[in-house]
């Protein structure tokens, strides 16, 4: 892991488990439909392309850009669209995918922006969660693990676009972001 990273949270073989899963809830869940992914980039690649390919649910898949208005590492959930759907989501069953969900403020202010468009339903599914870190409540369906409040990285998250390409989640040795 080299001095960078603290600890494996979440392991290869542990997320991979966890999609199983999670795909087969989705596919019962949405059996007879034709659902539309979401995946909100650039955090989400990863748990959509791996969740995508274990759904046999009829899908299309789609891609927002979102930026929240913030100091450092914290979200105000001042949103701004840096990419919108192609998709009409007009009585569409939509699932938003995302990597994690800390303070939930952008997250809440997303589904509001996607409820506006009238689809006919709207669910999250998410690999983490830090229910320490909640500043809003959000209804979230589909959850993969609930984490500590610490900065992970990897499998799609994030420091300074670096660390993306782990294929496990771990935690960020304070010296890397405080230094």
């Amino acid at each position: 892991m080299g001095s960078d990273l603290e600890k494996v949270l979440v392991s290869e073989a542990q997320i991979a488990t966890r999609l199983d899963e999670l795909a087969a809830q989705i596919d019962a869940d949405y059996a007879g439909r034709e659902l539309l992914l979401v995946g909100v980039l650039k955090g989400a690649v990863m748990v959509m392309a791996d969740l995508s390919r274990r759904l046999h649910t009829d899908l299309k898949m789609d891609w927002m850009a979102v930026s929240s208005y913030g100091s450092g590492t914290k979200s105000s959930g001042v949103v701004r669209i840096l990419k919108d759907l192609d998709t009409d989501l007009l009585d569409k069953h939509v699932l938003i995918v995302e990597d994690i969900i800390d303070s939930g403020l952008t997250l809440s202010w997303l589904v509001s922006n996607l409820r506006s468009r009238n689809p006919a339903s709207l669910e999250i599914a998410t690999l983490l969660r830090k229910p320490d870190a909640a500043k809003v409540d959000v209804d979230v369906r589909y959850i993969g693990f609930e984490v500590p409040n610490e900065f992970v990285v990897g499998y799609g998250l994030d420091y300074d676009e670096r660390y993306r390409n782990l294929p496990f989640v771990g935690t960020l040795a304070p010296h890397v972001y405080q230094g």
